[in-house]
Parts: structure tokens; sequence; C-alpha cells
């Protein structure tokens, strides 16, 4: 299975190609080679020479500052920045938020926030799953009770990715306590230093603090901050998580672990040869890359669905499905390549650049660390077994 390009894409994957190696930062590239923490300065360090050059959203129509590309320039664009080195961009700002804002919000919350969320002035957090309501989100308890020209918010959010940067949550709240569950909520942009508001540091098996408790104390929300009509929130909701799915297959990022999976494999020995030498460990690695063409077939469908401004339905549950899979196999290939050594993870010597000698390899070091994060990625964006489930419902008829 091949993707070939013409002559014009070519020429676009050059230009993408010559663009990262001049602007790239030499820290921040190395920085995701050897999977090390990026802080917040350097995720919006990134975004604003993307911003800079026109290309820090690539998704985005025209008319709200995007470069108006094609899905085959998208595709490129995400594969040669993964494999270049660059950060991943952070999606809840351009890649989820912003679509709803652009399809639902008023003309002047399109104004407002779309070139606040293309230029990172803003860092924003999603509001949806709290510590009762994941898979069923529908049956969310965060309430909002309109008080004149606000909405007096109350309750928690849970697994709030990176809130502790963010100064904007757009969240999924009740606004009508009776009647059918999905019909009786609302989607609300919150202003995170509005009074009421805290956040609460959960920390992960790998050591991170990536996500958080987010708690809403009587927050006053001005009425203007909500999205399209109240009690609507439901559909916007399943319109943002289309484009989550989308976003959790992670193509390129998966291709440049294929080939750090390769390198290990080819490196690490057994019985005096190279791993990947061996024909059953070989077979998991063809495997998982079959896979992952598939995946990326599969995902061009689904950016040329986006392009042409039809939602991407149930496709987007298998692009989550089988990227989330394909993520967690190959953290699993690597570790069981690293063999002894990927048991040991000390995030501190993992940040300072590895720790040769007392660890083994430097390869080694964030493996460990890599694969207990990877495990959420079939859970969050709805659960892989409620991905399932709507494939068999909406594609299958059952």
């Amino acid at each position: 299975m091949e993707i070939a390009f013409t002559a014009e894409e070519q020429a676009f994957q050059d230009d993408v190609r010559r663009f990262l190696a001049r602007e790239l930062p030499a820290d921040i590239r190395d920085k995701v080679y050897n999977a090390r923490h990026l802080d917040r300065d350097e995720y919006v360090r990134w975004q604003k020479i993307l911003h800079a050059k026109g290309w820090g959203a690539p998704a985005w129509p025209v008319e709200f500052g995007g470069p108006g590309w094609s899905a085959i320039q998208q595709h490129i664009f995400d594969e040669e920045m993964a494999l270049a080195g660059a950060p991943r961009t952070v999606p809840f700002g351009p890649k989820m938020v912003a679509p709803v804002i652009m399809k639902f919000g008023s003309p002047e919350q399109q104004k407002r926030f779309l070139p606040r969320i293309i230029a990172m002035d803003d860092w924003w957090c999603q509001g949806y799953s709290e510590a009762g309501s994941g898979s069923d989100l529908a049956s969310l308890k965060t309430r909002a009770v309109r008080d004149g020209d606000h909405y007096i918010v109350s309750g928690q959010k849970t697994w709030t990715t990176l809130a502790q940067y963010a100064n904007w949550i757009f969240c999924l709240v009740r606004t009508r306590p009776d009647g059918k569950a999905q019909a009786g909520i609302s989607f609300l942009l919150i202003d995170m230093k509005t009074p009421g508001v805290s956040v609460h540091p959960i920390i992960t098996l790998d050591g991170a603090h990536e996500v958080n408790e987010t708690w809403f104390d009587d927050v006053r929300v001005p009425v203007s901050n909500l999205v399209g009509e109240e009690n609507k929130g439901w559909t916007y909701a399943k319109f943002l998580l289309g484009h989550e799915r989308t976003n959790i297959a992670g193509i390129g990022a998966s291709k440049r672990e294929l080939q750090r999976l390769k390198k290990i494999a080819s490196t690490e020995t057994r019985n005096g040869k190279p791993l990947l030498d061996d024909p059953h460990f070989a077979s998991r690695v063809a495997q998982v890359e079959i896979d992952l063409m598939a995946l990326e077939v599969t995902n061009l469908r689904v950016l040329s669905a986006e392009r042409s401004r039809r939602d991407p339905g149930a496709v987007s549950s298998i692009l989550k499905i089988k990227g989330s899979e394909i993520q967690q196999t190959i953290s699993e290939l690597a570790m069981l390549a690293a063999g002894p050594y990927a048991l040991a993870d000390v995030r501190q010597a993992r940040d300072a650049g590895g720790a040769q000698g007392l660890l083994g390899p430097a390869h080694a070091t964030p493996l460990a660390a890599t694969y207990f994060n990877l495990r959420k990625t079939t859970i969050y964006g709805g659960s892989n077994e409620i991905q399932r489930n709507i494939i068999a419902h909406m594609i299958l008829g059952l």
C-alpha cells in the first residue's frame, strides 16, 4: 500500500520540510525525539512560530485565518511535523472548540475567540468528563442556573488535561434538570480566572501532572458565553467529539515512534543477533506497520469529508479505536525490545536526558513512562468499547 503525491503536493512537502529544518528550535526537537517533558512556554513558542508563517491552524478555512489546505496538504503537514520532532498541536483550542465556534458560535464569539486561539494567546482545556460521567457523558451533573445575564455554574469536572496551563475551558453543563438527559445540556465557554474556579492536580502512573480535577463553586458566567442555543449542547458535543476522535489517531507521531521502535530493536540483541531479526518479533512490528498504513488511508477519507464540511460521523470512531491501539502496541513492543532496562523509570533522569550506566541505554529511560501514559488512549475521547457500539449502530445497522 502506497500513497502517491502529485508534483504540486511533493513541492508542498519539500516546502514544509525546509521550513521545519529552518524554524523548529533545536531544544524543542530534542525533547520531542527523546520523549522529554515540554512546558507551557515551549508549546506556545512553537505555535507562535507556526502562526507567523500562516500555518497555525492547518484545518481551518481561509475565512477564519487558516491556510485553506486540501486534505492531502493537511496530512503531509501533520506527518512532516511529527517526523521532524515538532510538538503535537495542543488540540483543545484549534482542533476542538474552534470548529464548534465556527459552526455554531455567534459572529461576536468568532471574532473574539478565534484569533486568540490560532495565536495561542489563550490556552483552552476541555470540561466534559465528571467523576460519575465519563463514557456515559449524558449523565453529567455540573449545573448552570440562569440568573439574569449570567449563569451560576456549580459542579466538578475531572481528567481536565493541562488545565493547570489553561485560561479558558469549554464546558458541558446541565441547564435543564428534567426530561431526556441529552436534551438538557448546554455548551459554555468559561474564563478560568473567574472567582470560584479551582484546579487540583491528578498525578498519573508515569509520575506526570497532565490531568486535573476542575471545580466550579457558584461561578458566574455571562450568557454571551453560551455557544448556540440553550439545551442544545449535546449536538455540539457530538460534533466536537468527532474531531477529537480524529485527532487521537496520531498517525504522524505513530510513524515517528515506529521508526524509533525499529531503531531500538536493531540495536538490542538476543542471543547475539539484533532483535529485529527474530521472526516472531519482526512479524509483530510488520503487523503494526500494516495497521498504520491502513489507518492512514482511512484518515485521508475523514480529512476529505471535513474539508467538504461534512461530519466525519462514525468513521472517526474507527480512527480512534485503531489509532489508540496502534500507539499502545508500539509502546509495548518498545518495552519488550529494551527488556529489563525498560522497567526502570525515574522521571527526573528522563527529563535530564537519560541516565546511561545507571538505568541502561538512554533510549530505555522514557519507555515505561510512555507505556503507562498511553494506557489512557483507549479510554479518553469515548472508550473504545463505546466506539465499537457506535460503529455497530451507525455503520453496520445493528
